[in-house]
């Protein structure tokens, strides 16, 4: 069965931004007679508020969604993703950074091979790595790619893709090669909050059974990694599409960090969710 989701993080009240990927996914679901879930992705214990989460429910309910219940609160499942990390770690595709993020970035302009060394620090050393632990300094866990390449091989390396029914920045659609290593050693658990985004969005989709991901085209390009953690973990792949952004009459695409007018501010200007739907081109009848 079709299903695909919509997974905000409750970092702040939606805007029109939102509504529109929301209302393309859900409409793609009830198109299909589908499954259509909704997931709160809360693992950023500083930004995310359960004022926000309620908000995101009051909101979505207002324009008319309906989703599966119970809603998958990812702060409440810590230990899958830790479980997944520990299987990472024994096979040795992951390994310990203790390094800020500014000292990564102060290594920038020493990389010798260009932009993509810039987020392959490589482990420590063995005897600073034990220094660092008795010490209790915090770590992050990265994704090896070398480990990785290594493990799967060179004929499945090279040959992994995806398949992509919307298309990306560029235009990109179809079945596209992954590239890994466009996102170097990615961070699959930060230091505080025992995962990462790459990791817990790649086992939820597979854990839900979403067989499509329908997202904004800013995310095509995780696409890459997500698909490689996939491979790893013998998860299954979804097809992608992604769309489109929506932007505002200044051209800028709406975005939370620009204050953007929240569908609460719409509602509480006389906007219905009838005339918000219209406007983003979706009927009542979905």
């Amino acid at each position: 069965m079709f299903a695909t989701r919509f997974a905000p993080s409750p970092t702040g009240r939606l805007h029109k931004g939102h509504a529109f990927s929301v209302l393309i996914a859900w409409s793609a679901a009830k198109a299909a007679g589908g499954r259509f879930v909704l997931r709160i992705e809360d693992i950023d214990p500083t930004r995310c508020k359960p004022e926000h989460e309620a908000a995101i429910l009051e909101d979505l309910a207002w324009l008319g969604l309906d989703w599966e219940t119970p809603v998958r609160r990812q702060s409440d499942h810590l230990s899958d993703y830790a479980a997944v990390i520990d299987d990472l770690n024994r096979r040795g595709l992951i390994y310990r950074c203790f390094r800020t993020r500014k000292e990564v970035l102060a290594s920038i302009g020493d990389a010798p091979h260009g932009e993509m060394e810039t987020v392959r620090p490589g482990p420590h050393p063995r005897e600073e790595e034990a220094r660092l632990l008795a010490e209790n300094r915090p770590f992050a866990w990265r994704l090896s790619l070398d480990r990785a390449r290594e493990a799967l091989g060179e004929s499945l390396w090279n040959g992994l893709s995806f398949v992509e029914e919307g298309a990306g920045p560029a235009g990109e659609t179809g079945v596209l090669p992954v590239r890994p290593e466009a996102a170097g050693d990615v961070v699959l658990a930060r230091k505080d909050a025992g995962v990462a985004y790459h990791l817990a969005v790649a086992h939820d989709d597979a854990l839900q059974g979403i067989d499509h991901v329908i997202r904004g085209e800013d995310l095509f390009e995780a696409t890459h990694v997500q698909r490689l953690i996939q491979t790893l973990l013998g998860w299954p792949a979804p097809v992608y599409r992604h769309h489109r952004l929506l932007t505002g009459p200044d051209g800028r695409r709406y975005a939370k960090r620009d204050q953007s007018v929240t569908l609460a501010e719409l509602r509480a200007g006389g906007l219905t969710a009838e005339a918000l739907r219209d406007e983003l081109g979706f009927s009542c009848g979905g």
